[in-house]
């Protein structure tokens, strides 16, 4: 194995392993919130968040991509990140004191929760951006490894502030004040989050707070063209619990289902996003130098799309297992309502499809050409606005899901293309039909594994056994073997996607 792939292999095996861990904890948080509080302050909870991840998005402002980029190619690293750090602190109480002026304006919030329940959920957002401008130093130095311990530390001291509730009793509370208190370990566990980054981060570099105005100019010019484009991905795909809050009178129980599963969701969305990170410095750094690229892009193409395959046919076939294991059984749909497996098995679309979208974001990305993401995430905007506005307020969060698969085909649709044709990617001709034959492999063990898990020891001793399984259905498919190959394959075994240059 190359040094680049092993870079990127170990890099992106800390990160997921951090993931994995925090996802496991992740579920036990959602499930002790499900278990301790009634079903209208889960909808407050998870309606807080969603609302805040606008926000997250402006206060982000793209810097985090393009410190990144910056700092593996920069001569004066420290320099860098302290703008950074600067800009980041700014734009962040800038951004999040908006939301929160805005939540407590808003009059079909005024008299609910929701607005209080604003307030307290910005603390996560807060220190959790400024720890991801840290998190750039482990990023451009391949020591994710601190970062593993510093977000395993966070969750672990959250699930056991929230495991206390269920520990001493409490079930289905109506209080507010033990909402708040759900949304206020978040923001201690992030504080943690800020603290042990900041500790790990000087052993790279001092993280001086020195103000250099020509480059903190140079960096905002960089990061505003996607900072508006992550905005306006923000707005296709992550606003819709927001939308179901404006439009619906009951969106307390429309955001305790949909919420909910977008939580759960999280991990399929997220493992794409960390792993195209891990191969944007090595990229960045050979495109500059002018050497290919095009088989690590190649194999991260293909990486995405089996993870996609995963998440997507997990979703799809065992929907109400998984949300009576994860959630209880308010959670479940009933002949007179959706609920939260409704919800979930509608979202193994973008799921599947969000790995593609995100490839193509990371190679505009790369090139820089922003006025094309910017102008095909526009349209997806559009779509995504329109489309909330009519179906919400008839169908409530199923219309929601039925807007994401719209807009998750539409992007896919207008993007890969025309990513494949500013950059060149290479992976063998039978890779395609490697994929297609585990896909159908894992459906049909998904499947004929669906009626068997009745209740939820079944159903948890299953998705254990399916870790193995999953191993071996890649084995069988020759995907391990395509995506750990140690030698760049013969063009005669390459499939190119030539793709013109810009």
């Amino acid at each position: 194995m190359s040094s680049p792939i092993r870079k990127i292999a170990t890099s992106t095996l800390w990160q997921l392993g951090s993931q994995i861990t925090m996802a496991a904890l992740s579920v036990l948080n959602v499930k002790f919130i499900a278990i301790a509080l009634q079903l209208d302050l889960v909808g407050y909870y998870n309606s807080a968040f969603g609302y805040l991840q606008i926000f997250g998005i402006i206060a982000d402002f793209g810097l985090y991509a393009v410190s990144v980029r910056e700092m593996s190619r920069a001569e004066k690293k420290d320099e860098v990140l302290s703008a950074l750090m600067i800009i980041r602190v700014f734009i962040l109480c800038l951004s999040l004191g908006s939301a929160i002026i805005i939540a407590w304006l808003i009059p079909a919030w005024r008299g609910t929760a929701l607005p209080i329940s604003i307030t307290i959920a910005a603390f996560l957002p807060f220190f959790t951006l400024i720890a991801g401008t840290l998190r750039s130093v482990f990023q451009i130095h391949y020591h994710l490894g601190y970062i593993f311990v510093a977000e395993v530390t966070q969750r672990i001291l959250t699930t056991i502030l929230l495991g206390f509730l269920v520990y001493f009793g409490i079930r289905g509370s109506s209080s507010v004040q033990l909402l708040l208190f759900c949304l206020l370990t978040g923001g201690i566990g992030a504080y943690i989050l800020l603290l042990l980054s900041y500790a790990f981060a000087r052993r790279f570099t001092l993280v001086p707070w020195i103000w250099n105005w020509q480059v903190t100019k140079r960096l905002l010019k960089l990061a505003l063209p996607f900072g508006l484009s992550y905005l306006l991905i923000s707005v296709c795909r992550q606003f819709d619990t927001t939308f179901i809050a404006l439009l619906r009178s009951d969106f307390e129980t429309q955001n305790a289902y949909y919420g909910t599963v977008l939580r759960m969701a999280d991990m399929g969305f997220l493992i794409p996003t960390f792993l195209l990170n891990s191969i944007l410095p090595i990229v960045s750094e050979r495109e500059e130098k002018g050497q290919d690229a095009s088989i690590i892009l190649g194999k991260t193409f293909l990486t995405l799309l089996v993870l996609g395959v995963i998440a997507a046919l997990f979703s799809f076939f065992l929907p109400r297992p998984l949300i009576a294991l994860l959630t209880t059984e308010r959670y479940l749909s009933t002949a007179t309502h959706a609920g939260s497996d409704t919800a979930l098995s509608l979202i193994a679309i973008p799921m599947l499809l969000n790995g593609m979208i995100l490839f193509g974001f990371y190679v505009f990305l790369i090139r820089g050409a922003w006025k094309r993401l910017a102008g095909t995430l526009a349209i997806g905007a559009a779509v995504s606005v329109t489309l909330n506005f009519i179906l919400i307020p008839k169908q409530g969060f199923v219309g929601a899901a039925y807007t994401a698969i719209v807009v998750n085909i539409l992007l896919t649709t207008l993007l890969l293309p025309q990513a494949l044709s500013v950059i060149k990617i290479r992976f063998p001709r039978f890779a395609v039909i490697r994929i297609a034959i585990f896909s159908l492999l894992l459906a049909g063990t998904l499947w004929l594994l669906q009626p068997l898990l009745i209740n939820d020891i079944r159903t948890f001793l299953a998705l254990g056994a399916m870790t193995a399984v999953l191993g071996v259905l890649l084995w069988i498919s020759g995907i391990l073997k395509l995506l750990g190959s140690k030698a760049p394959m013969t063009h005669q075994h390459l499939t190119e996607v030539p793709l013109s240059e810009p």
